[in-house]
């Protein structure tokens, strides 16, 4: 005796000239068969009940599928000749969930008909293959995380603004779409338009899908980087030559103007201005210091000890596990509060017993000293030091009776009070120092831009 069948057939993505004859003649010819929904084109030519009525009373769709299965099994199993037609818009095997949850029963034999899917439909308006393309295909609802690439990607459950708002807030704002709205019918349009504007396309329903051309992403760039640091290692001698030990200075001349560039560019915001040389030199300097970090990435690749994924995924790991307040079940009051705790959450991570641990001797003194005081106050020590009277500091510098070696003394005195005074109003001394630094140098250009002038006007 056969199983009891149930089966499923598509409606296509259109109107009835998407409807296989196959699918036409079982839904006319079943005794028992019902439509998921009739608020689709070519349902209009089908007598069957449907179960839109349903939606209005289902707490969500996942509850709402489960209940259609549940009714589908049940009329299978009752069904004078052992057998139900169940159809759905489009084909029963693109983004269908009863069709997943119907697969996993196993009271009835499922069996699934092809049908012309949205993929088809949207291929042929497009022009594209998408097998040669490498099309992707996703579902709006399917995460809140960006969209990642590569492209390009058809995205499908778009059917409404508010699905539109949020797939636009997974898109850079700049992104080409193109918006499918009834392809297959009548009115069918492609509109394009940037990721920004998506909300505003207020005529979108279940008929409604998109396609990205491009994702140019973070993890596809990178790749393109890696790959051009292992043919640069393969093919440029300069480069072959390079060890960890070699590239350090690089590091650090790129870690200096990367910051200069970053000062220039922060000053710019700040003064609510903007200017494209400016954003374009801080967008090159971080890129020459991110690819210091790809270098020694592909150089411990190729000594099998790490790679950038290894590194990424390490740091990710670290973050996360420093941001217990984020990720898990901590309370933190402010920034400030963060700040507190951040210290202990590092030194539980690496097991330290010392908050000096990790710290690295290398830098300038100024910021070295800065460190060390903020790491004092997360040990409750608001000043290490003895308060000191910086007029009575400075008279013992000034003073032509002062000894050298108190002299010497006085002074380093007085830059660890300024030091301590600059930390504890959150100045970066180092930065104000650099900045002092580069007017210096304007106004020494400036002087000898004047003498040029003057000797070639006295000639």
């Amino acid at each position: 005796m056969s199983r009891p069948r149930l089966r499923v057939v598509g409606l296509g993505p259109g109107d009835a000239r998407y409807v296989t004859a196959s699918a036409a003649a079982a839904l006319r010819g079943a005794r028992v068969a019902r439509l998921r929904t009739t608020v689709y084109p070519a349902a209009a030519d089908f007598d069957v009940p449907s179960y839109d009525e349903w939606y209005e009373s289902a707490a969500s769709f996942e509850e709402l599928y489960e209940r259609i299965v549940d009714d589908l099994v049940a009329l299978t199993l009752a069904s004078p000749d052992a057998e139900v037609v169940y159809a759905v818009p489009g084909s029963p095997v693109v983004a269908e969930r009863t069709v997943e949850l119907l697969r996993e029963r196993s009271e009835v034999d499922v069996v699934v008909e092809p049908a012309v899917s949205v993929i088809d439909v949207a291929c042929g308006a497009l022009g594209v293959d998408p097998m040669t393309r490498g099309l992707r295909v996703v579902d709006a609802l399917g995460s809140s995380e960006p969209f990642r690439g590569p492209g390009p990607l058809l995205i499908l459950q778009t059917y409404a603004p508010e699905v539109l708002a949020t797939v636009a807030d997974r898109l850079a704002p700049a992104t080409p779409v193109q918006v499918l709205h009834h392809l297959g019918l009548d009115d069918e349009r492609i509109v394009r338009m940037s990721a920004r504007e998506l909300p505003g396309f207020v005529d979108a329903d279940h008929l409604t899908s998109l396609y990205v051309e491009g994702l140019r992403t973070a993890g596809e760039a990178m790749d393109d980087l890696v790959s051009l640091a292992h043919e640069l290692r393969a093919r440029c001698p300069w480069d072959q030559e390079q060890t960890h030990a070699s590239l350090t200075r690089y590091l650090v001349e790129e870690s200096y103007e990367a910051l200069d560039a970053l000062t220039n560019l922060a000053a710019m915001v700040e003064a609510g201005e903007e200017d494209e040389v400016l954003v374009a030199h801080a967008e090159e300097e971080l890129g020459d210091l991110l690819f210091q970090v790809v270098f020694h990435a592909e150089l411990g690749e190729e000594e099998g000890r790490f790679d950038l994924a290894t590194i990424a995924d390490a740091e990710r790991s670290k973050l996360i596990g420093r941001h217990p307040h984020v990720f898990s079940d901590v309370v933190v009051a402010d920034a400030q509060d963060v700040e507190s705790r951040w210290e202990g959450w590092k030194k539980a991570e690496k097991g330290r017993e010392s908050v000096l641990e990790g710290i690295a001797w290398q830098l300038p003194s100024l910021s070295l000293h800065a460190k060390l005081l903020r790491k004092a106050r997360s040990l409750g020590v608001d000043s290490p030091d003895a308060p000191v009277d910086l007029g009575d500091l400075v008279a013992i510098v000034e003073s032509p009776d002062t000894p050298e070696a108190t002299r010497a003394a006085a002074t380093q005195g007085l830059l660890g009070a300024l030091s301590e005074i600059g930390a504890a109003k959150g100045f970066d001394l180092e930065a104000m120092l650099r900045e002092r630094v580069l007017i210096l140098r304007d106004q020494i250009l400036a002087i000898e831009a004047r003498r040029r002038e003057s000797a070639e006007g006295a000639e």
